[in-house]
C-alpha cells in the first residue's frame, strides 16, 4: 500500500499511513499513531486472520511513528526518504543536531552532484537546410544554401566549465565557417567570467563578465575585439525579475554599429510570451512571440517581426511524437514571400528546413499555402495519428496491468484487511453522522483517471478499467471527524492512506467522492496529490 510515484511529491508515504499533513508538529504525530495504535493493536482481536491483520498493520504504524517522532530521522526521511534510512548513511556518531545532519546530507548530496558535474558531457547541433521553390522553377536547383553547427559543453570541475563549437555556411557560390571556445569560471555565487574566442569569418577574442547584483537584478558587461579589422565592441546589459514568471531586461550596444535594446520575458507552465524592441544608427527592429501549450504534447505559436530589414507574421504549431523528440511546422508571410518551415529537435539536436514558396505576396496563393497544410494535419490527426496514439497507449496500459498483476493483486487484498478492521469503527461514525445530518459519504472510488466518471456513468466502466479503481468509501468514513469534516492533505500520495492501495502502478490517478450533508447531495473530483477538504458549497449537485 506504500508504493512510490516519481510524478509527485517524495517521501510523503509515512505521513499518508498517519493521516498527517507533511508540515506536522510533533504533538500531532504523537495524537495520530495513539488513534491508529487503537484500532490496530493486535490485543483488540481474538480471530487468528484479524489478529495477523492487526499485527502487521500496527508494526508499519509503530516503523512511521518512529521515524517521524525522531527529529533526526524525520529529517532524513524529508530529505531522502526511506532510501536514505536503510542506505547507511555515515553520518558519523558526532552528528546529533537536526543541522547538523541535514548539513552532512547536502555536502553529501553535493558530492554527488560535483561527481556527475565533471563527468558531464552536453553536445548539440544544428542542421538548416533552405530549399526555394523559384529557384527549382527556374531550372536552378532546390537548394538554396545549407548550414551545419556543433557545440559541446563540458563541466571540468565545479567552478570552471568549457564550451566548444564551430559553424559551416554555404549560401549559393559563396561559404564559409568558424570556431568557436568559451571557458566559464564561477567566481562566486553571485558572479562569473566568461573568455571568448573564435576564428574564421568573424575572428574576435572577448571577456565578458556577470554579476548578481540583488535578488531580483544581474548585470552583464562584456568587450570583445575582431581580429579583422580591430573594432572594438561593448556591450552593458541589465537584467530584472519583474515577477514569479516575468522578467525584463535593457541592452546597450556600443562599437561600429551602436544600438540599444529593451526586452521582456514571461513563461509559466501554459504560455510563454516575449517581445523586444531595438534602435540603432541605421537599423531598428521590433519583434514579438507567443506560444501556448495545449497539452503535455502538444502547443501553438505565433510570431511576428518589423524593422528595417523585415516584415512578416509566422504561426504554427508542434507536437511531441516521443519522450526525447517533438516537431514543428511554421508558416511565414512577410515582404520576403511566402514559406514553411519545419523542424525536428531530439534531445540537443535539431533539424531545420525552411522552404520559400514564393517571392511574391499573392493572396489567393498565400491562403492556400496555409489552408491546404492545416487542413491535412488535421485530418491525418483524426484519422491516423490519434488512433494511433490510443491504441499504443492501450497497449502500454495493457503490459503495465500484467506486470503489476502480481503487485497490484497483494495490495488490494493489504487494502482489503485494513479495511476490515477500520469497518465497525467507520460503520459507528456513519451511523452517527446520519443521525445528526452530518458529513456521511456515500460513493468513492480511488484509481485510474480514466475509470472515474461522475454520477452513474462510472458503474457502466468497461471490465479493464473498473479493474483498475479501488472503493474507499468506508476508510473515508472512518477519517470523519467529530467536526463532520473530511481532510487529506496536499502532496501527499493517497494510496498510501490505511485501506488505500495504488491499483493502477503508473498511472494518472484521482478519487471520486459523493457525499450527503445536511441533507444534500454533494460530489467532487481530485488528483492524487491534490487536497481533499469537505464538505463545500461548490461541491453541491
Amino acid at each position: 500500500m506504500m508504493q512510490d510515484d516519481s510524478s509527485g511529491p517524495p517521501n510523503r508515504e509515512l505521513y499518508a499511513l498517519l493521516h498527517l499533513s507533511p508540515d506536522a508538529s510533533d504533538e500531532e504525530i504523537r495524537r495520530a499513531y495513539r488513534q491508529w495504535a487503537q484500532v490496530y493493536h493486535p490485543d483488540k482481536y481474538q480471530a487468528p486472520h484479524m489478529k495477523e491483520t492487526a499485527t502487521e498493520n500496527f508494526q508499519r504504524i509503530c516503523e512511521a511513528y518512529e521515524i517521524l517522532s525522531d527529529e533526526n530521522k524525520r529529517q532524513i526521511y524529508d530529505i531522502y526518504g526511506m532510501e536514505g534510512l536503510k542506505s547507511g548513511l555515515e553520518l558519523g556518531p558526532k552528528l546529533n543536531k537536526v543541522e547538523e545532519i541535514k548539513e552532512q546530507l547536502e555536502k553529501l548530496k553535493r558530492m554527488k552532484e560535483r561527481e556527475k558535474m565533471s563527468a558531464h558531457f552536453l553536445p548539440s547541433g544544428t542542421i538548416v537546410a533552405n530549399l526555394s521553390m523559384p529557384r527549382f522553377l527556374d531550372g536552378d536547383g532546390i537548394m538554396g544554401g545549407m548550414a551545419m553547427g556543433s557545440q559541446f559543453q563540458s563541466q571540468l570541475s565545479k567552478r570552471n566549465a568549457i564550451a566548444i563549437g564551430g559553424n559551416l555556411e554555404v549560401n549559393e557560390d559563396s561559404g564559409g565557417g568558424v570556431a568557436s571556445a568559451v571557458f566559464r569560471h564561477q567566481i562566486s555565487s553571485v558572479s562569473s567570467i566568461e573568455f571568448i574566442g573564435s576564428a574564421g569569418l568573424r575572428s574576435l577574442i572577448g571577456v565578458q563578465t556577470t554579476r548578481q547584483l540583488s535578488l531580483h537584478s544581474t548585470a552583464t558587461m562584456a568587450i570583445s575585439k575582431s581580429l579583422h579589422d580591430g573594432s572594438i565592441n561593448l556591450s552593458n546589459s541589465w537584467t530584472r525579475q519583474l515577477s514569479d514568471t516575468a522578467s525584463g531586461n535593457i541592452e546597450l550596444l556600443l562599437g561600429p554599429e551602436p544600438s540599444v535594446g529593451v526586452g521582456w520575458r514571461k513563461k509559466d507552465q501554459n504560455v510563454s510570451a516575449a517581445g523586444d524592441v531595438k534602435f540603432g544608427t541605421h537599423s531598428f527592429g521590433i519583434s514579438a512571440r507567443y506560444t501556448r501549450q495545449f497539452s503535455s504534447k502538444s502547443h501553438g505559436r505565433i510570431a511576428g517581426r518589423i524593422g528595417s530589414t523585415a516584415l512578416e507574421v509566422e504561426v504554427g504549431g508542434g507536437r511531441k511524437v516521443s519522450n526525447f523528440s517533438t516537431v514543428r511546422m511554421l508558416y511565414t508571410i512577410g515582404i520576403r514571400g511566402v514559406s514553411w518551415r519545419f523542424e525536428l529537435m531530439r534531445g540537443g539536436q535539431k533539424l531545420i528546413i525552411p522552404i520559400l514558396l514564393s517571392s511574391h505576396l499573392n493572396p489567393v496563393f498565400a491562403t492556400g499555402a496555409f489552408v491546404v497544410p492545416t487542413s491535412i494535419y488535421f485530418i491525418l490527426k483524426k484519422f491516423v495519428f490519434k488512433p494511433y496514439y490510443l491504441k499504443r497507449e492501450k497497449q502500454k496500459a495493457l503490459e503495465n496491468m500484467e506486470r503489476t498483476a502480481t503487485q497490484v493483486r497483494e495490495a488490494r487484498e493489504a487494502a482489503t484487511k485494513a479495511q476490515l478492521l477500520l469497518e465497525n469503527v467507520a460503520n459507528r461514525k456513519r451511523n452517527k453522522q446520519q443521525e445528526t445530518g452530518g458529513l456521511v459519504i456515500t460513493k468513492a472510488i480511488y484509481g485510474n483517471r480514466k475509470s472515474l466518471k461522475k454520477g452513474d456513468e462510472l458503474s457502466e466502466t468497461n471490465d479493464e478499467l473498473a479493474s483498475q479503481v479501488l472503493d474507499v468509501t468506508l476508510p473515508l468514513n472512518f477519517l470523519v471527524n467529530d467536526s463532520e469534516q473530511l481532510k487529506l492533505h496536499d502532496g501527499v500520495k493517497k494510496s498510501g492512506i490505511m485501506g488505500f492501495c495504488d491499483p493502477c502502478p503508473d498511472e494518472p490517478k484521482q478519487l471520486y467522492v459523493e457525499y450527503t450533508y445536511r441533507g444534500e447531495r454533494y460530489e467532487v473530483v481530485v488528483d492524487d496529490y491534490e487536497e481533499l477538504l469537505i464538505p463545500q458549497a461548490a461541491h453541491r449537485i
